[in-house]
């Protein structure tokens, strides 16, 4: 391997990149939120640290009329189309392969297949984490699939969450697995995108009770973590995708995660807490869309008006 050719190589992606990103801007904001979570995962790389403090503290400074914070890019979902440029297309045909042929019992085999091929030197294993939002984002069954014995999305994600990882590899592709919860709007988000981790939490219980209690607490690790001056719009994005999930039928009810004796209480309460705070700020919603642009009429205006008719 020739180090000092595939430094040079490097040193020219960074280039091209930060000269995209510097003079090219408007053009990458169509590439939405996804562009941010890749964007942190290269703070560590001072070329792109310059960027990532110029998205948070000074905006202003690509030059881009109307982009004032970072929030708007949270807003903006990644085209499916992006994903396809993450991996390989013999990677995808695989994965597609996977989802669409082999059924749910049966799948040991092509999976130790696919790790052997694609996973099985250490350098590639950071591969999972585009896997995982090629699933979400790019790979959706239709209705046929879903009711089918075909093996689901969550139950490759899960076998991908089992795979031999390192921590921060591992953190990221629970990162790319909630990535649509945390800004979910249903107005521009696709339900599909989301599907997959609230189904792999449920049907992990109880055998595998860990998998659901790792995704609980990452899942609150982003609330009060991910983006604190706008933990709002994370709060926000997490609580409509709860309801949503249960209103379209994705489940049935989120009982089965806030009643389960297994999980811990403090994520039960938590997830209860969410739960509540979106149907109270919903019901304030509501209620402010109905009142009149005068506010409420009181009962003596509303008695004139009606003698005066």
């Amino acid at each position: 391997m020739n180090i000092p050719k595939i430094e040079s190589l490097r040193q020219m992606e960074i280039a091209f990149c930060v000269r995209m990103l510097r003079e090219n801007f408007s053009l990458c904001l169509r590439i939405g939120r996804d562009l941010v979570r890749l964007l942190q995962d290269l703070v560590h790389v001072p070329e792109f640290r310059s960027i990532w403090k110029d998205l948070l503290y000074n905006p202003s400074a690509f030059k881009v009329d109307g982009f004032v914070d970072i929030s708007q890019m949270y807003g903006t979902r990644t085209s499916r189309w992006y994903f396809l440029l993450r991996i390989t297309p013999e990677m995808e045909s695989q994965l597609r392969f996977l989802l669409t042929r082999v059924k749910f019992g049966s799948q040991k085999r092509y999976q130790v297949w696919f790790a052997r091929k694609f996973l099985a030197v250490p350098e590639r294993k950071g591969v999972v984490i585009d896997i995982v939002r090629f699933i979400c984002c790019a790979h959706h069954p239709s209705n046929e699939i879903i009711h089918s014995d075909i093996i689901p999305r969550w139950a490759v994600i899960g076998w991908l969450l089992k795979y031999d990882l390192k921590h921060y590899v591992e953190a990221n592709l629970k990162l790319a697995l909630f990535y649509d919860w945390i800004f979910f709007d249903e107005k521009v988000d696709n339900i599909m995108n989301i599907e997959p981790a609230v189904l792999l939490m449920v049907h992990s219980i109880p055998r595998y009770i860990d998998i659901t209690h790792s995704l609980l607490e990452f899942l609150f690790i982003l609330l009060d973590n991910y983006d604190v001056e706008r933990k709002e719009i994370v709060s926000r994005g997490i609580s409509t995708a709860l309801h949503a999930l249960t209103r379209k039928g994705v489940v049935q009810s989120l009982d089965v995660l806030t009643s389960c004796d297994m999980l811990s209480p403090i994520f039960k309460e938590r997830l209860g807490k969410l739960l509540s705070d979106w149907q109270f700020q919903h019901r304030k919603e509501f209620q402010s869309t109905n009142i009149p642009p005068g506010g409420i009429p009181s009962s003596s205006s509303s008695l004139e008006s009606q003698t005066s008719a």
